[in-house]
């Protein structure tokens, strides 16, 4: 797979043209080569437009010197439409602002680069919203919505985004502004051809077009008949950027209902349910979703038994919505489905509260149902075909057939309501032959969708996946008219060019399928991928989650693009840089510059680990890369610096006060800071008098315990230490504590000396296994460390042991939790802001800590997002502005709107310190709280 090199005409003449955002550097090349789908193509450069008018001047350059251009808004396209070999245009950069929205003709204007959800906010005062609500509204922009004319899960109830798009903005290859709606101006000639081209095609276009309403595959001609009023507007909406370039959009925005009522109906399998959709659908419902016990089952397996709430008996479900102004016509129309619906169980769920963690798992389907239930990663490629509602349970029985004959597994969900399935399979695209069993099985599939009168797609559009099969589903005549269409907007075909017209060939530019085996001389096992670095890079399947604004949506994910915008800055943009570097030509090995220049940034926050649906782990992927790039080397200095951090500690330990001192004078402070490669602005944490191990003489006489005690709470925090102390003890435990020498090798790990790391760790599990084989527990205060326990020692160093050792370590709210008789002390009037550390959110969950804090009477507002600091990430130079960056987006804000009495909570020691630095503001642990209120209760 060839890459094509960047052309020096074109970066100086978008240079002379003052185009000021250009992006051409490998790094951010590799991360635009691909979008949600299989396919990689690398462009020459990336533009990102500040306005119109550079828009204007990339489409003069572009055409003056012959070079494609493909719109692209958050690059979740499955069908790889978002991607091209030439000039990408990222509008989510810039172009993306809500610029008006008007409660009395309910209605908005955006730019193309508009993230749905921030639509939705601007309309929410106006008790309105935007009715298309695909899977990805958390970052999908309103431009790509229209170049695939997105759907989502209650077009039942609000239609399509062509349905819902009042006029467009857009510009012509040639430059001609054109303005569709109401009114039609601009690109006159170019309409003109068009109006005679559909007048010479009327009878195809009245037969072939708009049979159903998920036919969104090709151009949607129906719009153009002269009975639909030659409707410009929803014509291009669906054309999927090969017609023109949209820059802005007036959209419709309607009333949500007042009541919603989410029925959950269980079945005996997927099929049947498909079978009822018929009868549901006479109780107009809002929604009308399908979930399959696969994909439940995989949920259950990644995040615990009861990360999927209670369903009903079956072992598939249609999850409908029924929504109204009238309460009790809502409640009517729930009791005649459910009496209708044939179903073995129901579940009734009014609650929103109640009712958000099943919508999530169907949310998350695309990223979830990257691994098949064979074990293996499932692909896109065939994931959005669609059928008459009427008829989706016989296509269901007959695509389960299918996929069986090719020896495929899968877990389908979608909009069966809509009679729309999404699926990803196990294609075996990296082994020999496999690009043309995937082609084999495209074609049968095409052939079985169109044999039920369906749509090759329903949503996604044709894009590189798909537009090579649309002979199948139309005529000759049909196709023809495709190609005159697209000549008459794009004769030099320069607008996202191998897509619906001339479209390159299913199997050719398939990412996956040139990725080669990397087991060998790996530091981390990667057991869930088959000891395979370069498929655990690519569980990435471009949902592009990492994009999602947190501040507003909660989690952790990304934090280094939340700061830069920068698509090499997210976890998408790594893997794929990763990827690059294992499979493609723009960073060869381990140490090239695009894949240090990509991991840079990152926080090593573990947040993918556990909001990605896909289950990737960039900071381990990063632990990797460094261990590779500079074993046998010389490294940066931070790293022997923070790297060696426990060691530096411990022999500060013997002159406490004197370390303190000589970080502390002007000169040797600046000098040390200097050669640790240290930020200068940042300050250096004093060191304890007394190590807690220097003064702990054992406690309780009660259940053992053994309390991990980390380097950063003996030498920095000991205070902590001895507050676990008393509340264990409290709780009817015997604290115990590790050796001198016991250490996680957290800061050996993040830095990349995996060597070091798995010594030091493999030492401290055999010590700690010696415990758990008594069937003592392990209980961690730095939840970072604590992290390490419970999942890196299983990759890092495996075995029985560090299995075990993992499964016995406890947070203390999870150890209180499991404590018989134990409850806590009353914590009634206290206001909590709490920062949990990433490592906490991401490895153990802190729900065991929420639940604790409510049990305890306190008020607790939960931040997300990272704190910035992220262990040696924050202090490392170069990393200072991002890092207070990454603080103002949640932690900075919160801690200057606190009220008098307000109590920083963070386990942290990165989050108090981050907290100190930055705000002031002193943070406790979760045990200090805890043990400060024990004196008032009664024992």
């Amino acid at each position: 797979m060839t890459t094509a090199a960047i052309s020096t005409d074109l970066v100086q003449s978008l240079s002379r043209a003052g185009v000021p955002d250009v992006l051409t550097d490998s790094a951010h090349r590799a991360a635009y080569a691909s979008d949600a789908s299989l396919y990689r193509i690398v462009p020459q450069a990336i533009v990102r437009p500040r306005h119109d008018d550079d828009v204007l001047a990339t489409l003069a350059v572009c055409r003056e010197l012959g070079i494609p251009i493909t719109a692209r808004g958050a690059g979740t396209s499955v069908a790889g439409n978002a991607i091209g070999p030439g000039v990408i245009l990222d509008f989510s950069r810039h172009m993306n602002k809500v610029l008006d929205v008007d409660g009395d003709t309910r209605t908005a204007r955006v730019q193309a680069g508009t993230v749905q959800a921030t639509l939705q906010a601007a309309a929410r005062p106006f008790g309105l919203r935007f009715g298309p609500d695909p899977s990805t509204h958390t970052r999908c922009t309103i431009g790509g919505m229209i170049g695939n004319n997105s759907c989502g899960s209650r077009t039942l109830g609000y239609g399509r985004t062509s349905d819902n798009t009042v006029a467009l903005t857009a510009f012509t290859i040639d430059g001609e502004r054109l303005v569709t709606g109401p009114e039609l101006s601009g690109a006159d000639k170019t309409v003109a051809r068009l109006r005679d081209v559909i007048g010479a095609n009327l009878a195809v276009g009245r037969t072939e077009f708009g049979r159903f309403g998920r036919q969104v595959s090709g151009y949607a001609v129906e719009h153009l008949l002269p009975e639909n009023g030659f409707n410009l507007t929803e014509f291009l909406v669906g054309s999927e950027g090969t017609l023109a370039v949209v820059t802005e959009a007036t959209v419709r925005l309607v009333a949500d209902p007042r009541h919603r009522t989410l029925v959950v109906l269980g079945y005996p399998d997927f099929g049947t349910a498909g079978d009822i959709i018929p009868s549901i659908l006479e109780f107009q419902p809002t929604a009308c979703e399908g979930l399959d016990h696969r994909i439940c089952e995989l949920v259950r397996s990644r995040r615990g038994p009861d990360a999927v709430p209670p369903l009903p008996g079956g072992t598939a479900w249609l999850m409908v919505e029924i929504a109204g102004d009238d309460p009790d016509e809502v409640r009517d129309r729930v009791t005649r489905l459910i009496a209708a619906a044939q179903a073995i169980d129901s579940r009734v769920v009014e609650d929103p509260a109640e009712a958000a963690p099943l919508w999530k798992i169907r949310e998350d389907g695309a990223g979830l149902a990257g691994r098949a239930p064979s074990g293996l990663p499932a692909h896109a490629g065939w994931e959005d075909s669609a059928v008459p509602p009427a008829r989706i349970g016989a296509y269901l029985r007959d695509f389960d057939a299918l996929t069986e004959r090719h020896g495929l597994s899968s877990m389908p969900y979608g909009h069966l309501g809509d009679g729309c399935v999404h699926v990803r399979l196990d294609f075996p695209l990296d082994k020999p032959g496999g690009p043309g069993k995937f082609r084999a099985f495209l074609e049968e599939a095409a052939d079985l969708v169109v044999s039920y009168g369906g749509s090759l797609s329903g949503e996604h559009g044709d894009g590189r996946a798909r537009s090579e099969l649309l002979s199948r589903m139309y005529s000759p005549a049909a196709m023809d008219l495709f190609r005159q269409i697209k000549h008459t907007f794009d004769p030099n075909n320069l607008l996202n060019p191998g897509n619906l017209v001339d479209p390159d060939p299913v199997d050719t530019n398939i990412r996956v399928s040139q990725a080669r085996p990397v087991r060998t001389e790996l530091a981390l096992a990667y057991h869930h991928d088959g000891g395979d670095f370069n498929q655990a890079v690519h569980r990435c399947t471009g949902v592009g989650k990492c994009r999602v604004d947190t501040t507003v949506l909660g989690g952790v994910m990304c934090p280094s693009f939340l700061a830069t915008k920068n698509e090499k800055d997210s976890t998408r943009g790594r893997a794929r840089v990763l990827q690059e570097m294992l499979d493609g030509d723009l960073a060869p090995d381990w140490r090239a510059e695009a894949v240090h220049d990509a991991l840079d940034l990152c926080l090593s926050c573990k947040g993918c680990a556990s909001d990605c649906p896909t289950g990737i782990d960039m900071a381990a992927y990063k632990s990797e890369v460094l261990h590779q790039s500079f074993k046998g080397r010389l490294r940066p200095r931070s790293h022997y610096s923070l790297g060696w951090l426990p060691r530096w500690s411990r022999l500060a330990s013997r002159f406490p006060r004197l370390a303190n001192l000589m970080t502390s004078l002007p000169g040797i402070r600046g000098l040390a800071l200097y050669a640790a490669g240290v930020d200068k602005r940042r300050s250096i944490p004093a060191f304890a008098d007394k190590t807690f191990r220097s003064t702990f003489k054992g406690g309780g006489t009660g259940t053992p315990v053994i309390l991990f005690v980390d380097s950063f709470t003996d030498h920095f925090s000991p205070e902590i230490a001895r507050a676990a102390v008393d509340l264990l003890v409290d709780a009817g435990y015997a604290p115990q504590v590790t050796s001198r020498k016991a250490c996680c090798g957290l800061t050996w790990i993040t830095t990349g000396q995996l060597d070091a790391a798995k010594r030091i760790l493999g030492t401290t599990v055999n010590e700690l296994h010696q415990a758990v084989r008594k069937g003592i527990p392990i209980v961690g205060l730095e939840p970072s460390c604590t992290g390490v326990l419970r999942g890196d020692a299983v990759e890092l160093v495996g075995g029985d042991a560090a299995r075990e050792v993992a499964a016995a370590t406890k947070t203390v709210a999870e150890l209180l939790a499991a404590t018989p008789g134990w409850t806590p002390p009353s914590l009634a009037g206290v206001r909590v802001i709490a920062q949990p550390h990433c490592h906490h959110h991401a490895v153990m969950g802190w729900e065991a800590d929420a639940k604790l804090l409510k049990s305890a009477g306190a008020t607790v507002k939960r931040l997300g997002g990272c704190c910035g600091l992220a262990g040696n990430f924050g202090v490392e130079r170069g990393h200072y502005e991002v890092s207070v960056a990454v603080a103002e987006q949640q932690l900075l804000p919160a801690l200057e709107k606190a009220e008098e009495g307000d109590i920083f909570l963070a386990d942290g020691f990165s989050c108090r310190t981050q907290a100190d630095d930055l705000a002031d503001v002193e943070g406790v642990h979760l045990v200090q709280l805890l043990a400060d209120a024990l004196p008032a209760r009664e024992r």
